[in-house]
């Protein structure tokens, strides 16, 4: 082994020490096996991925160093909506009702709701598990609605409430 090999090796276990997840911290311990002399097929079932992973791993590491390790951020799919047209879409669901933008009795929002009218009024499609990451993403959170009724006699309510509780004990 070289002087060159050792300083690698050094570097790469001084990483893997620092390492703070746990995927970056089985990548170095890869890289470190591999430069101390182990077979891929152990650095595998040590490392506990595939040999084939093990190639990509050294492959990145001998084109650029430790730093080709890293994994890029996933970005994801691109945003459907802009963020006017969701800042203007909460906007709406915060202060009107369904009935207000002309959706027939219906006094809720719900993500189908919701998705039907992001189509209407931007042409765009959501799936219902689609839009609902969309509110979560924009802050909402999901109750179920509770009635009351305004004009309700409180005396003829706990008259029912104790007729009620006297029919469940029976």
């Amino acid at each position: 082994m070289t002087m060159k090999d050792d300083k690698r090796i050094q570097e790469v276990y001084r990483a893997m020490k620092k390492a703070k997840e746990v995927r970056m911290y089985r990548r170095y311990q890869a890289i470190y096996l591999r430069l101390t002399g182990v077979k891929l097929l152990d650095i595998a079932r040590i490392v506990g991925v595939t040999k084939k992973t093990i190639d990509n791993y050294w492959a990145a590491y001998r084109h650029g160093g430790l730093a080709a390790l890293v994994p890029e951020k996933q970005t994801g799919a691109p945003k459907k909506l802009t963020e006017q047209q969701e800042k203007d879409l909460l906007n709406v669901i915060i202060t009107k009702t369904p009935v207000d933008v002309g959706f027939p009795t219906t006094y809720n929002w719900t993500a189908k709701i919701v998705g039907e009218y992001v189509q209407k009024e931007y042409g765009v499609s959501y799936s219902i598990r689609g839009m609902t990451k969309v509110l979560h993403r924009l802050g909402l959170s999901f109750t179920r609605p509770t009635y009351t009724l305004k004009k309700a006699d409180p005396e003829k309510q706990e008259e029912f409430k104790k007729e009620f509780d006297a029919l469940k004990k029976n």
